[in-house]
């Protein structure tokens, strides 16, 4: 997005004349922008502002909403598939072009852990942040009203894998939010929810550095949240989660944060790949050794000259010239790659539109340089960690810096005053507590009052009018108890077949 963007003002001239054409494939006609997917879980923005409409916003980009499924280059042709397509049965479409740029990011690393796809779930867009948020709410609902220890101990126990910033900061906002939520239950308290972080390395939030990443641990481990550093999830079958250390926790909640991969669209592309499978990228964003092929964001392993040329300072030698992706700097090491994060990506796209632009028109091309500003990262309402040109912050100020750069950092001025609005909102009422799982089956009603009614039993009534069965009564299965797919939270029995909280997350990581 933030790359057609910039290349629709860059040519303007020449999309007005008819001299350019700037297309746009993507699966969801949206750019999510993922830092506010925390608090989008915790009620604390509407899920429909972190989300930017790209037609609003490219309004001189032709925008197909599909999927690429292979690309070839040498033909510059890329195939791939549309609503349309899909609807009709009808082959994939193929598209022509002159110029490349592949910007897929990325997608969640999933391990072979057994039961993790069964009953995982992630963490990297709007939908499975909305989908936890319900899916913990419901969890609530089904312990507060079943008389089963077991089931309510599972209910009530929610385990994290991954201590980075999805992780730490998804699992923050949600115990924050369930925990105000438990003072509306009568037999539920904020000390029955058991909240587990596991984290393989010996620390968490490695980006604000290791001062402050154990200042998050005491934060957490304050709330009650088990954390388990140095330790892997093995297995999650049957809802028990099992790690390397030895403990069992039976739960009925596993978010995977652990990691992420490369869009499967850069193997698909053919293009040249580093031996972690991001493709191979110069500092001026070309794909390496391929002419008219452009990369940026987390799918590009773009060097990063910044870091080279501390490292260089630092040992007290000077690396100058150009250099190239996947070669060597002065004394034979492969220069680092730029880390798969928003900076980077954001500050990428607006240079590769920047040097494509400097292509089209022959005019030189410059190099990707980028200084890391310093990270900020949440921990809930009111607090949070940030390490930012060198100060450390923490405790509420450091909440106050993250809101301040993600708010300016938002796409668009529409997109930055809603958000502005509901955090005033939100000071000044008390927090939504509501789970609207039915939005994931919204027809469900309608096909269970569409069904047709069961068939009478013999000898009992005929369900004529009269009866209070019949088509004319007000007191037919449609206005009883709702245990059918479309039940969102209550007070009912947790233990019914149609209890959304038994099977929330039971789909995989995209439910």
């Amino acid at each position: 997005m933030y790359t057609a963007l910039r290349l629709q003002r860059r040519l303007k001239a020449e999309l007005r004349e008819g001299r350019a054409e700037i297309t746009v494939v993507t699966p969801e006609p949206y750019m999510t922008y993922q830092p506010f997917l925390p608090e989008a879980a915790a009620g604390s923005i509407s899920p429909r502002h972190v989300v930017v409409p790209l037609r609003r916003v490219l309004r001189r980009c032709r925008i197909i909403a599909g999927e690429v499924h292979a690309i070839d280059h040498a033909a510059r042709t890329a195939t791939l598939a549309t609503l349309a397509t899909e609807e009709a049965g009808a082959p994939d479409t193929r598209l022509r072009y002159d110029e490349l740029v592949l910007a897929p990011g990325s997608v969640s690393r999933v391990l072979p852990i057994p039961g993790l796809a069964e009953h995982g779930a992630g963490f990297k867009t709007v939908e499975e942040a909305i989908g936890l948020r319900n899916h913990v709410i419901e969890q609530m609902d089904l312990a507060s009203s079943t008389r089963d220890p077991a089931l309510r101990d599972a209910a009530l126990t929610f385990v994290f894998v991954g201590g980075g910033y999805a992780g730490v900061e998804a699992l923050a906002e949600l115990e924050d939010m369930a925990r105000y939520a438990a003072r509306y239950y009568h037999n539920l308290r904020p000390e029955d929810l058991r909240w587990m972080l596991v984290e393989a390395s010996d620390r968490i939030l490695p980006e604000v550095g290791a001062d402050l990443g154990r200042y998050a641990v005491r934060e957490l481990r304050a709330r009650n949240v088990d954390i388990r550093l140095g330790t892997r999830l093995v297995s999650c079958e049957n809802r028990v989660a099992v790690l390397d250390d030895g403990t069992r926790r039976p739960t009925r909640t596993v978010v995977w944060t652990a990691g992420v991969t490369p869009a499967p669209l850069v193997a698909a592309s053919g293009l040249p790949r580093t031996a972690r499978g991001r493709l191979r990228c110069t500092t001026q964003l070309r794909i390496a050794g391929v002419d008219h092929a452009w990369a940026a964001g987390d799918a590009a392993a773009v060097p990063d000259l910044t870091a080279a040329r501390e490292a260089a300072a630092r040992s007290g030698s000077v690396h100058g010239g150009p250099v190239h992706g996947g070669t060597a700097g002065a004394e034979g090491a492969r220069l680092p790659d730029c880390a798969p994060n928003a900076q980077h990506a954001v500050r990428q796209a607006r240079l590769l539109a920047d040097n494509l632009t400097a292509a089209l028109r022959g005019t030189p091309l410059r190099d990707y340089a980028h200084a890391n500003a310093g990270s900020v990262a949440s921990l809930g309402l009111h607090k949070g960690v940030a390490h930012v040109y060198g100060r450390k912050v923490k405790g509420y100020p450091a909440w106050l810096l993250h809101r301040a750069y993600h708010l300016g950092r938002v796409p668009t001025f529409n997109r930055k005053a809603r958000v502005l609005a509901e955090w005033t909102l939100s000071g000044l009422f008390k927090r939504e507590i509501v789970s609207l799982g039915s939005l994931e089956h919204p027809r469900a009603e309608f096909e269970l009052a569409a069904a047709p009614p069961p068939p009478p039993e013999p000898g009992g009534p005929s369900g004529g009018p009269s009866g209070g069965d019949g088509p004319g009564s007000d007191h037919g299965p449609h206005h009883g108890p709702r245990q059918g797919p479309g039940r969102g939270s209550g007070e009912g029995s947790g233990d019914g077949p149609g209890h959304r909280g038994d099977d929330r997350l039971d789909d995989g990581p995209g439910n």
